[in-house]
């Protein structure tokens, strides 16, 4: 099969994939078959744009947050997972100074913000309602002992014609949403605690000078750290694994490739992971963790595939999936092996 373009698209995340992309190495390895990269990022078309949530884009790979690709694999979207990458990261419940809430339990009979956003799939809010749920559980509390309140957009309210700015973008950059909604409503004492994460969760958190109620990201269980960035998934459209299994082997060596870089290389993976967050080299080892580089890796870890099925039963209970789909049917190992074959080298 002839082919002259790869899509893909990345979250503005800690992932191999933005490596990889920002040191040329995907170019350079398509180049000589004339076959070029493209980024969604990089596109003005709303529609090509919205391949970043649904994976409608033939010869595309997306390597981000879980919920879009369990989203779209639960509308029918024929998409596989070749690789899951954990990088661990800030994941806070904060409250104001003087509101009481020192601890989960505390969290009880109060209000929790939970924004509503009109996007395909509203990734923030199930991250937050996650959250919200799993640091209840650990207190042995249920969603029941708390009041969920739907959170207005500051930003849509203050630029009623502008949707595109008024959801989050998962691309960074201009329009980028920075929890002003979360923060907004903190303020004005419309909620009690709301949760934040990542870089711009830790800048938050300093910038109100909050009481942290909990860091779900340092928890020692890794199903409490669970959530939309723990794993992220590595997906292509199943068809192209079917037409040039080549290729696609290819595409995910150098993503591998870039996790095995990346632990070698820690002040300039920092670095890069600082142009794809937005943020200084402190504020990315503070959000991501000291070892963020040595935590990029691309595999098919037992322990990130029972993530990735806990946060797909979490999604399918609380309504944000159309229908149920099995995981294990979902992943296919076929790409990472040929690549192990390749390259026996590399641990892959």
């Amino acid at each position: 099969m002839a082919l002259d373009t790869i899509w893909y698209t990345r979250c503005p995340v800690p992932t191999p994939l933005g490596i990889a992309v920002q040191e040329g190495w995907l170019a350079r390895e398509f180049a000589l078959d004339g076959i070029a990269l493209k980024s969604l990022q990089d596109n003005v078309e709303a529609e090509v744009r919205e391949s970043h949530f649904d994976h409608h884009l033939a010869h595309s790979f997306r390597q981000g947050g879980n919920i879009p690709a369990i989203w779209a694999r639960a509308k029918g979207r024929d998409t596989r997972v070749i690789g899951l990458s954990w990088t661990d990261e800030f994941q806070g419940i904060i409250a104001l100074p003087g509101s009481g809430i020192r601890a989960p339990r505390d969290l009880a009979g109060r209000r929790l913000g939970l924004t509503r956003h009109a996007v395909s799939i509203d990734f923030k809010r199930a991250a937050a309602l996650k959250a919200f749920e799993t640091a209840l559980a650990l207190e042995g509390l249920g969603l029941q002992r708390v009041e969920l309140v739907d959170v207005k957009d500051a930003v849509r309210e203050a630029t009623p014609d502008s949707a595109a700015v008024a959801a989050p973008n998962p691309f960074g950059g201009a329009g980028r949403h920075h929890y002003e909604s979360e923060v907004a409503a903190l303020l004005r004492g419309d909620v009690d605690a709301i949760f934040v994460k990542g870089v711009l969760g830790t800048q938050v958190l300093h910038m109100l000078a909050a009481q942290l109620v909990i860091d779900l990201g340092i928890h020692p269980d890794p199903l409490v750290r669970n959530g939309n960035g723990t794993p992220r998934t590595l997906t292509v459209d199943a068809s192209f694994i079917e037409q040039r299994p080549d290729l696609v082997t290819r595409f995910l060596g150098q993503v591998v490739a870039a996790g095995h870089w990346a632990a070698a290389h820690p002040r300039e993976a920092v670095a890069y992971i600082g142009r794809e967050t937005d943020a200084s080299s402190e504020w990315v080892r503070y959000g991501y963790g000291a070892s963020v580089h040595q935590r990029l890796q691309t595999s098919l870890d037992d322990s990130a595939i029972a993530g990735l099925k806990a946060f797909k039963d979490f999604l399918l209970r609380h309504g944000f999936l159309a229908a149920d789909f099995s995981v294990d049917d979902w992943i296919d190992p076929a790409p990472l092996a040929a690549l192990a074959r390749l390259h026996p080298r590399t641990g892959t």
